[in-house]
């Protein structure tokens, strides 16, 4: 398995213990530097929050001074189930430790992602053995639900925001996912961002800050 052992991170502006983490997840061909550049503009709502933008383990061969979850080839459902499949027991393990690490539990995590990352967002936060506090996805989708459907397993709420002009996952992702996650029970709220392609815009940002902060506010 590969290990993720880098990548970006900032510490609570109020300069406490973390309380909660949220765990940023970048899209492919990006890194947890671009990711970290979210986490000043939520700083204000979640003062008490380590936020964490790891690197991918691997190097993408497309971009190449980026990082990808897993080579992305085709939005092919098997083939992207296969992907996020692969690629989350390297998060899985990068949460156990720092959840550990900071005497934490799933209820005191929300997990972010954008593009890929929302992928793996939703492929991890719905598969954890405890619910974590919250789930936001930028302009991805839902790779799978194969197994989700057996009673026992959490349901966090979920944030889906996403461009109604995104021209690399189009906006008939998020319907989809909305659809599906309705049928298994999970509490989804989304926006569509009107004019936006594949990129978070200001509302987007503001929505996430709020929904997380909510989460960690009820957890």
């Amino acid at each position: 398995m590969s290990k993720i052992t880098n990548g970006a991170s900032l510490k609570p502006r109020s300069g406490n213990k973390p309380k909660n983490i949220v765990l940023l997840l970048h899209g492919y061909g990006s890194s947890g530097a671009d990711m970290i550049a979210l986490a000043p503009q939520w700083q204000d709502a979640l003062p008490d929050t380590l936020f964490l933008a790891p690197h991918a383990p691997q190097r993408c061969g497309m971009m190449g001074a980026g990082y990808q979850w897993w080579g992305l080839s085709g939005f092919a459902p098997a083939a992207l189930a296969a992907g996020a499949a692969s690629a989350a027991p390297a998060i899985d393990a990068f949460i156990d430790r720092k959840l550990a690490e900071y005497e934490l539990t799933e209820a005191d995590l929300a997990l972010v992602g954008f593009s890929q990352g929302t992928m793996m967002a939703l492929h991890i936060g719905l598969r954890r053995p405890r619910a974590v506090a919250a789930v936001v996805g930028f302009s991805g989708m839902l790779t799978a639900t194969t197994g989700l459907a057996h009673a026992g397993l959490p349901k966090p709420p979920v944030l889906l925001v996403h461009g109604s002009a995104d021209p690399v996952v189009p906006i008939a992702a998020l319907h989809m996912a909305q659809s599906e996650l309705n049928r298994l029970g999970v509490e989804v709220t989304t926006h569509t961002s009107f004019g936006v392609a594949h990129s978070v815009d200001p509302v987007g940002l503001r929505l996430g800050k709020e929904f997380v902060a909510k989460a960690f506010d009820h957890a």
